[in-house]
């Protein structure tokens, strides 16, 4: 044993990304003394968030709003670009759909009604944002139209987001120690009063503080609690982020009686590249995205079609088909266009990290698809083509109900004929970003024991955050909810400090 560390610190935040970083700014800007505990080595640091886009999904009504949130928007730019708007009733609307209409109405309120102030408030912390022109917005005579509710973004996306809370905390004084694997809760006379931490040497460290905010995301990096509670074969799954998030928190806090709450068998988990590292690599993962599949055909190696790829927009459905993919034979599908789309095809699929097939012709296409049936593939194709609604117009800004069908599966919007040669396929798997399970916490972001009671000292916020997310989520919402639970958790865990020592904690 390394010993204790005397209680020198208000807060203490588990966990180095979005969430975590809000929820240590808050406490910082309260007042309060915070210690931020990161496992990774620094040049990991920033969990799952260091491996996203970076888009957050937030309310607004229009142009002003953006130009808020984006003050470097350029008066060009808001002249080429129709933003429309995204209203409060538009995100509960998003929300319940997308849930299945199972999400808490209590936290899913507080994600919506405070996703404004949220952002304008990361805005004044230092985080920058644009709008995501290209990637969440089709140039269609000469205007970006902007769709699928998720308009804007961080600069520099999820490594960008990483960087300006990093420089946000170091800036107020708070303390991170990096290679910190918290292993445990101290947990005293009812209430949690610090944790106790692996050191690179071995020993470990108890270190004490009146508040311990978890943000140490959820279980998607644990092959073995994935096949627990997400079910067989998921153990298979490829991990999008961060190898270091594999459920510590979640499991220290079940521990001391916290109480599970959400969709623990649920998870957002996407077509990927099928030969992708089993883990993120900062350098290489977001070349690993295939988010284009609403323009393609997608097939198994039986040749058939076996989802709706055009069912809604990308932000509706890519967080729960890739539980479409690991369900097919070899856990593999196959996405391919024809040459009338592949110009409208994401950046990612022009680099060097993705396993893609090209060919002249259909037939040779089907050949060069050794593991696919080639006589099915080719009838499958056939058949779709035949069933094109052609009386639609093609128009990927927006729902456009030219549809068609094909081994009995129904294509809603965005079918074009796969006639036009050259053709390009790509091969998919599944790739998990995050787990949707969590634990129970008030509207003030305090843990919840199973009996409904409080957990003295204990907060909870990003991933660990049960509740919010089931079946699917929609698109870029998963970081405003970091932020916006984190902040709420780093809040509310400064004011619990300051009751228990009101002598160490000033307003700031």
């Amino acid at each position: 044993m390394a010993g204790v560390e005397a209680a020198s610190w208000d807060v203490i935040v588990v966990g180095g990304g979005n969430a975590a970083l809000c929820a240590a700014i808050n406490a910082a800007n309260a007042g309060s003394r915070v210690l931020v505990l990161e496992r990774s080595p620094i040049e990991e640091r920033g969990g799952n968030t260091a491996y996203t886009d970076g888009l957050m999904r937030t309310v607004y009504e229009g142009a002003d709003d953006i130009r808020a949130y984006c003050p470097d928007l350029t008066d060009d730019e808001v002249a080429v670009s129709d933003f429309g708007a995204y209203t409060e009733s538009d995100f509960f609307e998003d929300m319940a759909r997308i849930t299945q209409y199972r999400t808490d109405p209590d936290l899913c309120e507080i994600l919506v009604t405070r996703s404004k102030e949220t952002i304008l408030w990361m805005r004044d912390q230092g985080v920058r944002f644009f709008p995501n022109f290209g990637r969440q917005a089709y140039r269609i005579n000469g205007r970006f139209v902007f769709w699928g509710g998720a308009t804007i973004a961080v600069q520099a996306g999820g490594p960008g987001l990483v960087e300006a809370l990093y420089r946000a905390a170091e800036k107020r004084g708070i303390e991170i120690r990096y290679e910190s694997w918290v292993r445990d809760l101290v947990y005293e006379d009812g209430a949690v009063k610090g944790v106790v931490v692996a050191l690179t040497d071995g020993s470990n460290e108890t270190i004490l503080a009146p508040s311990v905010v978890l943000a140490c995301g959820g279980f998607e990096g644990n092959a073995e609690m994935r096949a627990r509670y997400l079910g067989p074969g998921w153990d298979l799954a490829k991990v999008r982020g961060s190898k270091y998030n594999t459920g510590d928190g979640l499991s220290m806090a079940l521990k001391i009686g916290a109480k599970p709450f959400g969709h623990w068998s649920g998870c957002h988990a996407v077509s990927w590249e099928r030969y992708a590292s089993d883990f993120g690599d900062l350098a290489i993962t977001p070349q690993y995205q295939r988010h284009s599949y609403p323009l393609c055909v997608m097939v198994n190696q039986l040749g058939k079609r076996f989802v709706d790829e055009g069912a809604d927009f990308r932000n509706y459905t890519y967080a729960k088909y890739g539980h479409a993919v690991l369900a097919q034979p070899g856990q593999v599908a196959w996405q391919i266009y024809d040459s009338k789309v592949v110009h409208l095809l994401r950046d990612e699929y022009r680099t060097r990290n993705v396993t893609k097939i090209s060919a002249n012709t259909l037939e040779e296409l089907a050949d060069k698809l050794d593991e696919v049936d080639k006589t099915q593939l080719l009838a499958t194709i056939a058949e779709f083509n035949a069933s094109v609604n052609t009386d639609a117009t093609f128009d990927p800004n927006i729902k456009d109900g030219r549809n068609a069908t094909s081994n009995g599966v129904v294509r809603s919007n965005w079918a074009n004929t796969i006639d036009t040669g050259p053709f390009e396929a790509y091969a998919v798997t599944c790739g998990v970003t995050f787990t949707f399970g969590g634990l129970r916490i008030t509207t003030e972001g305090e843990a919840l024991d199973v009996n409904d009671r409080v957990i003295p000292g204990l907060f909870i916020a990003g991933e660990m955050v049960g509740g919010i997310f089931y079946f699917n989520y929609p698109g870029a919402s998963g970081l405003t909810s970091g932020a916006v639970f984190g902040r709420l958790a780093g809040g509310t865990a400064a004011a619990y400090a300051r009751k228990l020592q009101p002598q160490a904690v000033t307003a700031a």
